[in-house]
């Protein structure tokens, strides 16, 4: 495919992400030029809109399982393609206009690869995976007037990837390093990791691993909201967490769980890590009277656990460096203890690299968009497990 756009001049992009966390739309507008290994993205402007209430209600129900019809499925489409539409008009004010949106929309399903039982009927299709994700582009296009790429997952699903995590190819041109090995770990909703061996080596791209390790801030965000009877949604730096002493024996209960030694390419979502895996660990926690503190402290510990865990089970070798990014890297109590399990490993955060953390995946959709305008694949096979390199997302002319 022929490129586009010109590479070498600098390309105004929004991106557009709304994490398993459903807190709000994290838009970035950047500046990007180059293509890989000459890439470079100036973020011109970030800011994080959140969901109106009742919206994020729905959105969260429908993620929980809830049973609505297609035309409620249909209002809730296109409830988020106008709040995806708005941030992307919001973010552009007081600035000059972009000429591309990456939106990589809601996630409110997600079922990796496997025998679903499609065999006898759909042979091809009984390992292939699905993702669903609200806010379509073509709305968001014809709202904003500006050419959208939306629906990224579905071409890496289609040969047999995960269609997640989709990231790490931009984080290895943003974020890689001549001699050190990093793991870009990013604490959204959901965690996920992508190993970035040094870029000495001459076949670095190929050594490039990354996975979904598990939890992350949905399953402490509910917690809160549970613990909280309402009163908060998110725990703030980890000061309640901080407050309390976690339960060892539990983690170690939980981690036992199967996803954690499931090897990689692999990928999860509230599906699995979601209420019914809170209520479960409530219920398994009575045993051990725990104040909402130590609860708390119990289930961050998890989440700090689950990354150490991933490291140690699937790496050939342990980072130099751990950089982290997402809502998570604000959260000082979890980055805390997640150094302690790593003692030998800095952590850090992707700022103190040059490259906002709250904003990376943004930046990172921002990216794809442009890449698909180029022709350039934006999947990485040894991160998603597809049969090969594809082109990623749906353009949508406005």
């Amino acid at each position: 495919m022929q490129p586009t756009l010109q590479a070498a001049v600098p390309t105004r992009v929004i991106g557009l992400i709304s994490g398993t966390s459903v807190d709000g739309i994290d838009a970035a507008l950047v500046d990007i030029s180059g293509t890989d290994f000459d890439l470079k993205i100036e973020l011109v402007a970030g800011a994080t809109y959140p969901y109106p209430a009742e919206l994020r209600t729905k959105i969260l129900a429908v993620c929980a399982g809830e049973a609505i019809s297609m035309a409620e499925l249909a209002q809730i489409d296109d409830a988020i393609a106008f709040t995806f539409a708005q941030a992307a008009q919001n973010i552009q004010i007081d600035h000059q206009p972009a000429t591309l949106i990456g939106s990589h929309g809601q996630t409110v399903y997600h079922r990796p690869p496997g025998d679903w039982g499609l065999g006898k009927v759909f042979p091809s299709s009984k390992s292939l995976g699905y993702s669903l994700q609200l806010g379509r582009g073509e709305l968001i296009a014809n709202l904003t007037g500006v050419t959208t790429v939306s629906n990224f997952r579905a071409a890496d699903i289609a040969i047999g990837g995960h269609g997640a995590p989709l990231v790490p190819r931009v984080d290895a041109f943003l974020l890689s390093h001549f001699e050190e090995g990093r793991c870009i770990q990013n604490i959204g909703g959901i965690g996920n990791v992508a190993y970035i061996p040094p870029r000495q080596q001459g076949d670095w791209l190929e050594k490039i691993r990354a996975w979904d390790t598990g939890p992350g801030n949905s399953l402490l965000d509910l917690a809160v909201e549970h613990l909280s009877a309402g009163a908060k949604t998110y725990d703030e730096n980890g000061d309640w967490a901080a407050s309390g002493t976690p339960c060892y024996q539990l983690v170690e209960q939980w981690l036992s769980q199967d996803y954690f030694h499931l090897p990689p390419p692999k990928s999860t979502g509230r599906e699995l890590f979601g209420v019914a895996y809170l209520h479960q660990c409530l219920q398994e926690a009575e045993a051990y009277q725990l104040s909402s503190a130590d609860m708390l402290a119990t289930l961050t510990e998890l989440t700090a656990a689950s990354i150490a865990h991933s490291y140690q089970s699937f790496l050939l070798q342990m980072p130099q460096r751990v950089l982290l990014c997402g809502g998570g890297s604000r959260n000082l109590y979890l980055k805390q203890r997640l150094q302690l399990l790593l003692p030998s490993v800095p952590v850090l955060t992707t700022d103190e690299v040059g490259l906002n953390a709250d904003f990376k995946e943004a930046i990172a959709f921002a990216v794809l968009a442009y890449w698909r305008s180029l022709g350039i694949p934006g999947n990485l096979p040894t991160a998603t497990g597809a049969s090969q390199e594809v082109l990623l997302g749906e353009i949508h002319q406005a």
